[in-house]
């Protein structure tokens, strides 16, 4: 679709804008916001120097994404020290994923991200302590019956959101990147032991690069809601285009993804940033190496209808009604992945009656 070419490649190519009208501008940017994608398109702008040639109405737009974002980032870096005010005595490691590492470690995918909460990684021998602790200092649950309660605590790879009764900041608990049930089985321990640390910061780590990628990746292609898609595979993309610049860095990653099982996400990772924003990556050893870890041939096909309808944001200039059945497919799969049909049959059941018991909140807000 048109638009959705026309903000890919203002994002890939900030020149291109310099051929977009009001109305185009007027289109890139309802779909932009609808992805979250408006103030990483300011960023790409200003950087280019380009931003002072658009149109007026449409600089004030997007500077006004770029102080929502720095806002959103000045709290994010707020709530990092307080949760190391409160953890530090603990002496537990805390590794900081996704949006908030980005951020404070000032890469490129963290410049014009916008994100709602903070998520960690923490050893899972130490997460009563941790939560307790956090409860100390004004971070409670989230509103969960029971049957949530057991759905995290035995059967997903985080505790429910915790959010602070003052600020109203919201944090997720991990204790590994995908769930116990899944089919994969990451090692947690491997991630922090190659855990480096968060510049500027005396106390949390971050990811090492490939395991940031993978990560990503698993996100990504392992979960079910894919209303951020474009925005996660764009940060994919500056991830990698970034750390390519290290030494061996593919080499690496794709023996990383052997190691904890992830070849399969950071297949459709690697293909769908070459299809969409077009990454550098060395093809051969991509291809080569990656192989294996294709889905059958047949399959591939279909697989690729589904990301590339649902990975496109929730927006009418850009969604038809095949959309909503891809999505829709997915999210099957993003359960089928993560947990085994004994589970998974009652688990989607109960979602699927839980909003037409008396007293019970829409499934939306609701874990899974």
């Amino acid at each position: 679709m048109k638009v959705l070419r026309q903000l890919c490649q203002a994002l890939l190519d900030p020149s291109s804008v310099r051929d977009f009208q009001l109305a185009d501008w007027d289109r890139v940017l309802r779909v932009a916001d609808t992805g979250l994608l408006t103030a990483s398109l300011a960023e790409r702008l200003e950087a280019a120097t380009l931003l002072g040639d658009v149109p007026m109405p449409v600089q004030a737009r997007l500077q006004a994404a770029q102080i929502q974002c720095q806002a959103n980032r000045r709290a994010v870096a707020w709530e990092v020290s307080r949760l190391e005010r409160a953890l530090k005595p603990l002496d537990v490691p805390i590794v900081l994923l996704k949006g908030s590492a980005y951020a404070l470690a000032d890469l490129p995918a963290g410049r014009g991200r916008l994100f709602g909460d903070i998520d960690i990684l923490v050893p899972k021998t130490r997460l009563d302590e941790v939560e307790a602790c956090l409860y100390w200092h004004g971070w409670i649950g989230s509103h969960h019956d029971a049957y949530d309660e057991r759905y995290y605590r035995e059967w997903m790879h985080e505790l429910p959101a915790l959010m602070h009764q003052k600020r109203q900041s919201v944090l997720d608990i991990h204790h590994t990147i995908l769930p116990p049930t899944a089919r994969f089985h990451p090692d947690p321990a491997k991630l922090h032991g190659q855990a480096v640390p968060v510049p500027g910061q005396d106390y949390v780590r971050m990811l090492a690069p490939h395991d940031m990628v993978l990560h990503s990746a698993c996100h990504l292609f392992h979960e079910s809601e894919w209303d951020k898609g474009l925005r996660d595979l764009y940060d994919l993309d500056q991830l990698l285009r970034h750390f390519a610049t290290q030494a061996d860095f593919y080499p690496v990653l794709l023996d990383r993804a052997r190691e904890q099982q992830l070849q399969r996400p950071l297949f459709y990772a690697l293909r769908y940033c070459q299809r969409l924003w077009q990454t550098p990556m060395p093809k051969a050893l991509i291809e080569q190496s990656l192989s294996e870890a294709a889905p059958p041939r047949l399959l591939l096909p279909l697989m690729d209808a589904f990301f590339l309808r649902s990975i496109r944001p929730i927006h009418p200039l850009v969604q038809d009604w095949q959309d909503g059945w891809a999505r829709f497919c997915l999210y099957v799969r993003g359960h089928w992945l993560r947990m085994p049909m004994h589970l998974l049959i009652p688990h989607l059941l109960r979602k699927a009656i839980r909003p037409y018991l008396p007293g019970k909140a829409p499934a939306g807000n609701r874990p899974g």
